[in-house]
Formats: structure tokens, sequence, C-alpha cells
């Protein structure tokens, strides 16, 4: 099956996906188009799989604990408040994890509500330009070891 993340994973293993921050142990970790939140990010992970459950135990918790480690990250660079994360497969139906931070400044009727509750076909595309800052202190926070 190839779906949209297959092929992303593709581009992340051929270098050619400009939004790649890091390549974690159980993946790659990717900022999101759009950015509906400014620090919004994906973990895809590689090989990629239809699911959670398929993974063996190890795997399971390997692709968490990168998940958790890239919202601790996206946490910390864009001093959001907190993060969302879901995992749900259904349109692209293929394991990969959002990261979303949330911030105190977002409009009343959006704070509570699940990100998918903004206007994504409004949101600002990834840019490389635009996005350099933000991605590089992203990569440079998990490159660091853990402590």
């Amino acid at each position: 099956m190839s779906t949209a993340i297959h092929r992303r994973v593709a581009a992340c293993r051929a270098g050619a996906d400009p939004a790649v921050i890091a390549r974690l142990p159980s993946g790659w970790a990717v900022m999101g188009d759009p950015q509906v939140l400014r620090g919004y990010c994906l973990l895809l992970p590689d090989p990629v799989v239809p699911h959670l459950n398929v993974l063996p135990p190890e795997g399971q918790a390997a692709f968490l604990a990168d998940l958790a480690r890239l919202g601790q990250a996206v946490l910390e660079v864009t001093g959001a408040v907190r993060i969302n994360y879901a995992m749900f497969g259904n349109l692209e139906p293929a394991l990969h994890a959002h990261v979303h931070p949330r911030f105190a400044d977002e409009p009343e009727s959006l704070r509570t509500a699940h990100p998918w509750a903004y206007d994504w076909t409004a949101a600002r595309r990834f840019d490389p330009a635009l996005d350099e800052a933000l991605l590089a202190a992203l990569r440079a926070r998990l490159e660091t070891p853990q402590a």
C-alpha cells in the first residue's frame, strides 16, 4: 500500500523532505504542513506500519517514547502551554502521530477545542525559509542527549 505516509517517509530517507527535523530511533520527526499551530509536527515510523498495534512491544515503546520526546522539544522551543497528541490513521491508514502545541494566546473559541477545529485550508503552509529557525531549534533540542 502506498499512502501519503509511505511517500513522505521515502522522501525523508532520500533527503528530499525539507521539513525533516531529525531521524529518531523509531522514525522521522517532521514539521507539519500546514502550520495551523506554530510548531505543529508529526512522527512518522520507519519502516511504515499500518498502526501501533502491529509493532512488537519494544517497537511500540520506542515510537511512544520518541513521540513524547518530540512533544517535549516542541513544548520547550515554542513556549506552548501544553501539547496535544493524536494518532488516527483513518484517512491515511499508516501509523503516524500528530504533535500540536497549544498556546495561551489562541482565540478563546479555539483554545480548548481540538486542533481540527481550526480552518486548515486557511493556515500558512510550511515554508523552509520562514520555518528555518524553528526547525533548527527543534533539531538542536532533539540532538541534545536526554537527561
